[in-house]
């Protein structure tokens, strides 16, 4: 039921009951304008987007403590999407309070800096489109739950990100034989690994016996290794869609087989590589033997991730297709392998060209064969 009536003082009393039975009233000087507010509330319950004033009075931190309760996520997704509502610099705003400007100073901050704190780090600008796509995932939850009408954070403008090919930091041959030799017996296989198996760092320092099929001469990436606070370690799944068979080449598995006969007592579940108090290294003892090597190699700039690039190039340049190098590295999505890689594919000019000087090879090696039978 919705009405404008006029009030003893000359003014036009606008309102209207939800679906709860609550009422709701606005009080206009013209009775058009009562009307024309009336006329909005109705167009927004017909299409769906009508949302109680009186909602929204819920801070974003609040409100995510509830909503992230109730979804199915593993830990690292956890983790990632409560440390981006917790460096929000709204999240203690109601939610019908936040606006595309808290959002844009916020994503600033990010980029520069906070001024306000003394070295505060800037973020890469591929850490501030996680972070802001994390707390757009609560906003636009919020607006499911009819807390609030609209995004706020919608087409606000993020830094732009760098072209892959430009961020992207490719060793040559030389240099992976040089840190590979460089390193000590132990971690010139871990190196390996992540060279010529694509492995992440996490995936490599989990790795244990049972997961290498020396038979059929391949891996299976089953789990990581992630921080847990200190020098602890945690256990878990890998990645999203990055389960995965790794197919190994013999030189590999003969350089894992000669690993594997140097360890103590080494069962199937055995860890590959160990850290403290039997368990797989931590990430900053893997980051600090790649620092020896990489000096003891006088390799700089690159980094350890880098080789998983390396692993990847070779397998482009080798002819792999799409989905072959995303299979083999874990993607969840061939967009993924294809927004990260696609600059080493070779282009539709380069493989017209490469064509044309095949047929152009076989027929002058045919023209040089008839040159050489009518010389005798």
């Amino acid at each position: 039921m919705a009405n404008v009536s006029r009030r003893p003082n000359g003014k036009w009393r606008a309102r209207y009951r939800d679906e709860a039975g609550n009422e709701h009233a606005r009080h206009f000087d013209r009775k058009i304008d009562g009307q024309r507010w009336l006329d909005e509330v109705t167009a927004s319950v017909v299409t769906g987007q009508y949302v109680d004033p009186g909602a929204g009075r819920i801070t974003l931190a609040q409100y995510f403590a509830q909503w992230s309760a109730q979804q199915v996520w593993v830990d690292g997704t956890e983790k990632a999407m409560s440390l981006a509502v917790r460096s929000s610099t709204f999240k203690n705003l109601e939610l019908r309070k936040i606006r595309p400007t808290h959002v844009e100073r916020w994503v600033k901050i990010m980029r520069d800096g906070d001024p306000a704190k003394e070295n505060s780090r800037k973020l890469a600008p591929g850490t501030i489109h996680t972070r802001v796509s994390n707390v757009r995932a609560v906003l636009r939850a919020a607006v499911r739950d009819k807390l609030i009408s609209s995004d706020p954070a919608e087409n606000v403008a993020l830094p732009r990100l760098r072209k892959a090919e430009a961020a992207m930091t490719l060793p040559s041959s030389e240099e992976v034989g040089a840190l590979i030799a460089a390193a000590n017996d132990t971690f010139g296989v871990f190196v390996a690994l992540c060279a010529f198996a694509g492995l992440r760092l996490g995936e490599a320092a989990a790795v244990q016996v049972r997961d290498i099929d020396f038979l059929r001469k391949q891996l299976t990436v089953a789990r990581q290794v992630q921080r847990a606070g200190g020098k602890k370690v945690d256990i878990r799944l890998p990645k999203y869609g990055s389960e995965r068979v790794v197919f190994l080449p013999q030189a590999l598995l003969d350089t894992l087989s000669a690993h594997i006969a140097k360890l103590d007592g080494a069962g199937r579940e055995r860890w590959l590589f160990l850290g403290e108090e039997g368990n797989p290294p931590h990430q900053n003892t893997v980051t600090y033997w790649w620092g020896k090597t990489r000096k003891a190699a006088d390799v700089s700039g690159v980094k350890l991730h880098d080789l998983r690039h390396y692993f990847a190039s070779g397998l482009i340049a080798s002819g792999c297709d799409v989905v072959t190098v995303q299979r083999a590295l874990g993607h969840s999505k061939a967009t993924t392998t294809l927004n990260t890689y696609a600059h080493l594919w070779p282009s539709a000019e380069d493989r017209t060209r490469q064509a044309a000087a095949d047929l152009m090879t076989q027929a002058l090696s045919a023209a040089d064969s008839v040159r050489t039978k009518e010389a005798k």
